[in-house]
């Protein structure tokens, strides 16, 4: 379904019905000055994006990562001493 694009004070003036189309599935885009400002979803919509994006969906990645580039910093940090 296609979102819907809507100027900040007329979603402020529509609020009870664009909740309504977020509740069936279409979102809203708020513009402010034509540019997106904020956007009226379902709450499955925020809930699966923060999901998504959680910074707990990357956990393990860097396994190993740094071992070799932390003694190399150890090294360059006792040249100082």
């Amino acid at each position: 379904m296609r979102n819907r694009t809507v100027g900040l004070e007329e979603g402020r003036r529509q609020l009870p019905q664009l909740a309504e189309l977020a509740h069936s599935g279409q979102g809203s885009l708020l513009t402010k000055h034509g540019k997106p400002y904020a956007a009226i979803v379902a709450p499955d919509v925020l809930l699966n994006a923060r999901r998504r994006s959680s910074f707990l969906a990357l956990r393990g990645t860097g396994k190993g990562l740094w071992g070799k580039a932390t003694s190399h910093v150890a090294k360059l940090r006792d040249e100082w001493d």
